[in-house]
C-alpha cells in the first residue's frame, strides 16, 4: 500500500536513510539501503526481506517486488536520502544476510576476509568476485570499510545480498579458522614466496586481503602461508584485481580437482 506524497524531509524514517547514507552503515532499525531499481530487484531476487521501500513521484518498484511498506515522496525529498548524483526513483531498505563462522566454515569452505580494505568501490568488487568465484561467505574485519556502505553494495552489483556477511576482529577470526581453514595471505611478489599458481587452494580456505598500505595484520603472520601473484612491469595489483585472480585461480583448482 502507497501512502500520501511526503513532501517534508523531516519525517523520522527519511532522517535515519539520510544518516545512514552520510554514515555509510546500517539504519537505526539494522537495515541496508539498496538504491536504484537493479539493486532493489537483486535484494528481491536474493530472497532479502525488504520492510520499506522509498520511492519518488511517479516512479515505482521493480516489477514483481514487494515491501511492507512503500512510501512516496516528492522528487525535492528523494534527492535529501539519495546517495547518488543521479538518482532514479528507488530505494529499498532490506534485512542484511548476517552469517556466523561456523556458517561460512562449513563444508570445503572459500572465505574471503578484508583486512583494512577501506575503499568502498575495491570492497565491493572483491565482494562480487568472491561470489562469482564460490566462496562461501565474507569477512569484514575491524578497520576495513563497512559492508553497508551504500557505495560497497552499489560495487557488489548484489553480491553483499547473497554472501554470508561476518563483523569480527583480526583475532576473532584467526581463532576460528584454527582446524577449519588454512590461511593464505596475498603479498607482493619477491623471492622466496609461493605463487598461487603453485599452491593448493583445492583445500579448506581462507584468503586474506590486506590494504595496499597495511598489508596483513600480525594476528594472521603466525599460522598464514604467504602467496604470490607473479607480474611483470609492477611490483604488486589493486586489492580488488588481486583478490579476483586469487579466486579465480581457486575456482580453477577446485573445478579440476
Amino acid at each position: 500500500m502507497v501512502s500520501n506524497v511526503l513532501t517534508s524531509p523531516a519525517n523520522p524514517l527519511l532522517k535515519e536513510i539520510r544518516r545512514a547514507q552520510q554514515q555509510g552503515a546500517l539504519t537505526e532499525k539494522g537495515w541496508m539501503i539498496a538504491e536504484g531499481p537493479h539493486l532493489v530487484a537483486e535484494a528481491w531476487r536474493s530472497r532479502l526481506r525488504i520492510p520499506r521501500a522509498v520511492v519518488s513521484e511517479g516512479a515505482a518498484l521493480p516489477a514483481g517486488v514487494e515491501a511492507d511498506r512503500v512510501i512516496e515522496v516528492s522528487d525535492k525529498v528523494f534527492r535529501s536520502i539519495s546517495g547518488t548524483s543521479t538518482p532514479q526513483g528507488v530505494l529499498a531498505l532490506v534485512e542484511p544476510k548476517l552469517a556466523s563462522f561456523p556458517t561460512i566454515l562449513s563444508g570445503n569452505p572459500l572465505v574471503v576476509v578484508l583486512d583494512g580494505v577501506q575503499d568502498p568501490g575495491n570492497a565491493g568488487a572483491i565482494a562480487r568476485a568472491g561470489e562469482a568465484f564460490g566462496a562461501t561467505g565474507i569477512v569484514f574485519l575491524k578497520g576495513s570499510v563497512s559492508p553497508f556502505h551504500p557505495k560497497t553494495i552499489r560495487a557488489s552489483a548484489g553480491s553483499l545480498f547473497r554472501l554470508g556477511i561476518v563483523l569480527a576482529t583480526a583475532e576473532e577470526t584467526a581463532a576460528a579458522f584454527v582446524g577449519r581453514a588454512a590461511i593464505l595471505a596475498g603479498v607482493p611478489h619477491t623471492r622466496g614466496v609461493k605463487s598461487a599458481w603453485d599452491s593448493d587452494l583445492t583445500r579448506p580456505l581462507a584468503v586474506i586481503i590486506g590494504s595496499e598500505g597495511h598489508g596483513v595484520d600480525p594476528s594472521f603472520l603466525k599460522t598464514a602461508e604467504l602467496v604470490s601473484i607473479p607480474t611483470g612491469a609492477v611490483e604488486s595489483l589493486n586489492a580488488a584485481v588481486a583478490a579476483g585472480v586469487l579466486l579465480y585461480e581457486a575456482a580453477r583448482q577446485r573445478a579440476s580437482r
